[in-house]
């Protein structure tokens, strides 16, 4: 259940215990979507943390039109465009970050299973990886998750459907981990 919005409500009545909260439920699902889109594990632990001081500082508000855990996930994403925008201004290589980023990746998860399932994922082009991962890891709807890749609710159920089709490829596949 998504009480994010309870709890966002808590910190701006000057509980914060509600920020804490907040911080507890959702860090792990969003840096791990925020990696999906921007392809470096340390980077989306930074747009996470970011994302949750810009809470805490701006306050935002949130107008309940979507679920909490949708407006949240929205914020993070179009940071991370951002950030992408502004690698591609000033490109440069985290050399400690090339070698080290599956590793901490498969850190995160522990199954052969699930793993295997991740590792097929990243094979995928980054739109079919976050409309998948929104959808199976992070319990959206096909409308939230076009909301928050900015794309229409239609869009989203094509992009789903050939999603679906390519990872179901992938996994009979199998093979190595490199991108196609």
């Amino acid at each position: 259940m998504d009480h994010g919005a309870e709890y966002y409500r808590r910190y701006l009545d000057r509980d914060d215990t509600g920020l804490k909260l907040l911080i507890d439920e959702y860090t792990d699902g969003l840096i791990l979507y925020l990696n999906t889109v921007i392809h470096d594990l340390a980077a989306a632990e930074d747009i996470a943390e970011d994302c949750f001081v810009r809470l805490a500082v701006k306050k935002p508000r949130y107008n309940g039109k979507a679920s909490f855990k949708t407006w949240l996930y929205t914020i993070a994403r179009r940071m991370a465009i951002d950030e992408l925008r502004r690698r591609a201004r000033h490109p440069h290589t985290p050399l400690e970050d090339v070698e080290n980023t599956l590793a901490q990746e498969e850190k995160l998860l522990r199954s052969d299973e699930k793993l295997a399932i991740y590792q097929a994922m990243r094979r995928l082009s980054d739109p079919h990886r976050q409309i998948l991962w929104l959808i199976y890891f992070e319990d959206q709807s096909t409308a939230q998750a076009a909301e928050i890749m900015g794309i229409s609710p239609s869009a989203a159920s094509s992009l789903l459907h050939r999603a679906k089709q390519t990872m179901k490829n992938e996994l009979e596949r199998g093979g190595s981990d490199e991108n196609p």
